[in-house]
């Protein structure tokens, strides 16, 4: 029998807070204009008193299992470059900004040099404007060619509310210059008619990777004089291409960069970056071209006070008995409430647009019910300060709710990551984060949202019921003594490869001369795709043979096969697309879908027809799909021993089938049913990282046939579930099995496995840090308080075996000893 754990949809993770404390050179200087006036900063709560006044509510102390005080960090001011244009520097001082930070003269030096370059620093130290001015200075040197575009620049964005964010920015600074630059927005909203403008008269084009994959580069003819000019590429939030999405995105790159060498042109990319281990190789890897960091933050940084909270047990229980705890959910609506009460200008960062629509609308009911001096009308009206943010809304509305948080009228706002990038929001006092975003970068970026004027903030780290969360908030040294992750991205994939070679060969035939460009894999791949009837070798290139568009062939977002529709039953109105490969586990039928606030039950999911019908719902619960999963092994490309053990990383085939789905509550997550589901198998090619054992070790760890199976399924739900610590994966981008007797390695083994066609890195990095990353496993599941395993260590919320068996003590002798050996990783 074997154990599994599936992964679901992909969630990005994001970069961090640099918390470093930099030497102090100059005394703090402002850089950008605070937006509080003197009285109002005055009258800021310390974040400290903000905390005790939290913990001060019953039962609350016990809950905070550290607290972290990060100091304050005074700037360092340079000058810039003597080669920026000084009608670009005049622009800049009009907007308050008198001064660059030492970083920021320093990425544009670099730039200026021709030497791509990446600013790894932290959340609001002004990596903007570090990239920004320069290529203001080169495009106004450009506007004095005879032609007017002499130079034109192009901004990657990983969304279209960033690119619109940053072309507002760009115009504000660039107003000044007056028609030296010309910004526009290029995406899917841009009207037809304004696009031909663009193509020919625009000098700096803002993007997103997917319009530069379908639009752009296939019609590469209609944009040629502006990539015979391209001097420079920004790449902005790059540490958001990871996984199988940075492995598209570096392709793309790498067919930009092949078109530009057509026209003539050799871009310098400009790339920024939250603060990142490794920068510069990820970024290099991300290109394809050698990248200077600069990672050295010299912005000012306010005291920083970080608390890790864990929510109390509840009398309620879950799988097999298991005690459950209050929800990240219930808990951080209570502390958004207690801020707004106290008038501290707070976000909370939720990771599904559900839970903040949730924390937005408790926090508004419990805020309206409080008595107090000022009575129940003035009650309501702080109520009214709290509202959601998350995509889906209309930009108009995005805007309004940043405004108002900008400005105080908002007090509270409950949002997903949508606020996370880049978008510019000043003056929290507080951040909440309901749950480990799945990345230390991801949590100093969400942290870093709070004092961006320099002024001292609160962060706190509500646990969700989960291996990871329960263990970071009772190991605090492994948030904040640890660097942040490195980026893993993997170009050579070929699932992610040979598409773009496709593409590549539709914009221009392919030669001999392009395959070191896409990688050691390509010579090997083309024969393949030539097999395929996709090329055809003429002369010395390969050719696109279809009349489709090569472009199609892949989403560089998706995980292959053609997307399910999502269709109101009824109306017929199409409500979205869901990726082919995670259908099975959000839209089988009787699943609870959100969509723009709204919540839907899926009535039939049609597979043949790609089409998901739902009908507008209230269930008081969410779903969750169970499966079962085999796997194979296809190809061991290493394997090393770990005492008698073995530690393996390779090639396997796993064959997966939803077979149910559980119904929770949504506040509590209390079970409340399972329902069986008959779902056709599905197969995956894809890397997995597996471990052995033998049969003296089973004998050394006192592990017997009868407590194996639970022995190894604990192993695996938990390793899992801490595999994000080490990798830039989220828990849902990777599965896993267990089996006692394994066909393939005749011993018990567990694996675990990039959720990915082609693998996506995760398995990999898991292979690279294994001491580390089972270590940490063994030590989540030791310290957790339950008796016999819960959600805490080591049940997962996709077990398609429903948690059974599970044995907790067993999992830990057999970690103990397998490690006994183990090579330091």
């Amino acid at each position: 029998m074997a154990f599994n754990h599936l992964p679901g949809g992909v969630h990005d993770a994001l970069g961090p807070l640099s918390v470093t404390p930099v030497t102090h050179s100059v005394p703090m200087a402002k850089n950008h204009r605070s937006d509080r006036s003197p009285t109002d900063s005055a009258a800021r709560p310390a974040p400290g008193a903000v905390l005790d006044r939290l913990a001060s509510a019953p039962g609350r102390a016990s809950r905070i299992t550290h607290t972290e005080h990060l100091p304050p960090r005074e700037g360092r001011h340079a000058v810039w470059p003597d080669r920026i244009r000084a009608e670009v520097i005049s622009a800049v001082q009009a907007k308050g900004i008198e001064h660059p930070w030492a970083h920021q003269a320093r990425a544009a030096e670099h730039a200026l040099d021709g030497d791509s370059v990446v600013v790894a620093t932290g959340t609001a130290s002004g990596k903007s404007l570090a990239y920004l001015v320069p290529v203001l200075s080169g495009l106004l040197d450009g506007s004095e060619a005879p032609n007017g575009r002499g130079t034109t620049a192009l901004y990657l964005a990983p969304t279209k509310a960033l690119a619109a964010d940053q072309c507002r920015s760009v115009k504000e600074i660039s107003h000044p210059l007056g028609t030296a630059v010309r910004p526009a927005v290029y995406d899917g909203d841009t009207p037809v008619e304004e696009r031909e403008w663009i193509r020919q008269y625009a000098n700096y084009v803002l993007t997103n990777p997917d319009m530069l994959h379908r639009g752009i580069l296939p019609s590469h003819p209609r944009w040629s004089s502006f990539l015979k000019a391209l001097k420079y590429v920004v790449i902005d939030e790059c540490h958001t291409y990871r996984g199988v999405f940075g492995s598209h995105v570096a392709q793309v790159l790498r067919r930009l960069r092949r078109l530009c060498t057509r026209y003539g042109a050799s871009p310098v990319f400009l790339l920024a970056s939250a603060t990142a281990a490794e920068p510069s190789v990820a970024a290099s890897r991300l290109t394809g071209v050698p990248v200077v960091e600069v990672a050295d933050d010299a912005s000012p940084r306010g005291e920083l006070v970080f608390a890790l909270w864990e929510p109390p047990l509840t009398e309620l229980h879950g799988e097999k008995g298991a005690p459950v705890r209050r929800t990240a959910t219930a808990e951080t609506a209570d502390l958004l409430t207690d801020l707004v009460l106290q008038g501290v200008r707070s976000v909370v960062f939720v990771r599904s647009r559900r839970g903040a629509e949730l924390i937005s609308v408790i926090t508004q009911e419990r805020l309206a019910t409080v008595t107090s001096g000022a009575g129940t009308a003035g009650d309501r009206s702080l109520a009214r300060r709290v509202a959601a943010y998350r995509g889906g809304y209309l930009a108009e509305e995005r805007r309004a709710l940043e405004r108002a948080l900008h400005s105080g009228e908002l007090l509270g706002l409950a949002a997903t990551t949508a606020l996370e990038l880049g978008i510019d929001v000043s003056g929290l006092d507080a951040v909440v984060i309901a749950g480990y975003p799945g990345t230390r970068a991801s949590l100093w970026q969400q942290a870093g949202r709070a004092g961006r004027s320099g002024e001292g903030a609160l962060a706190v780290l509500v646990a969700r019921d989960d291996p990871l969360d329960t263990f970071l908030v009772h190991h605090p040294e492994a948030l904040f003594d640890q660097p942040v992750e490195s980026t893993v991205l993997d170009p050579d994939n070929p699932y992610v490869l040979a598409p773009h070679l496709c593409a590549a060969a539709a914009e221009i035939p392919l030669t001999d001369d392009d395959l070191p460009l896409f990688g050691p894999a390509t010579e090997d791949l083309l024969p393949q795709l030539e097999a395929a009837k996709l090329l055809r070798r003429r002369t010395k290139a390969w050719h696109w043979t279809r009349r489709e568009r090569a472009a199609d062939l892949t989403d560089i977002r998706g995980q292959g096969g053609q997307p399910v529709q999502i269709v109101e039953a009824g109306t017929g109105r199409l409500l979205g697309t869901v990726d082919a490969g995670a259908a099975h586990t959000t839209v089988h039928e009787g699943a609870v879908h959100l969509h723009q606030g709204r919540t839907y039950l899926v009535r039939e999911l049609d597979l043949d027809e790609s089409v998901a019908l739902v009908q507008e719902a209230d269930p008081p619960y969410s779903t969750v799909a169970r499966d079962t999963t085999s796997i194979s092994i296809l190809e061991t490309d290493i394997e090393v021993p770990w005492g008698d053990g073995r530690l393996c990383y390779g090639s396997v085939e796993v064959t997966n089938q939803v077979v149910s789905f559980l119904r929770r509550k949504l506040i509590t997550g209390e079970v409340l049913g399972e329902t069986k589901l008959d779902l056709p198998p599905r197969t995956l090619r894809t890397r997995a990282v597996w471990w052995t054992v033998t049969e003296a070790q089973l004998d050394a760890a006192r592990i017997n046939p009868e407590i194996l199976g639970g022995a190894l399924h604990a192993a695996e739900h938990a390793s899992i579930g801490m595999l994000p610590l080490f990798a830039t994966c989220d828990r849902w981008d990777i599965g896993g099995v267990s089996i006692p007797l394994h066909p393939d390695t005749l011993l018990p083994t567990v694996f675990v496995y990039d959720g990915h066609p082609g693998g996506a890195g995760f398995a990999e990095r898991a292979f690279h840090t294994a001491r580390s990353w089972l270590t940490a496993t063994r030590e989540a599941i030791a310290s957790c308080q339950c008796d016999a395993g819960c959600p805490s260590c080591i049940q997962s919320p996709k077990c398609g075996n429903g948690n059974d068996p599970l044995h907790k003590r067993a999992a830990v002798r057999l970690l103990t000893e397998l490690l006994r050996e183990a090579p330091a990783s």
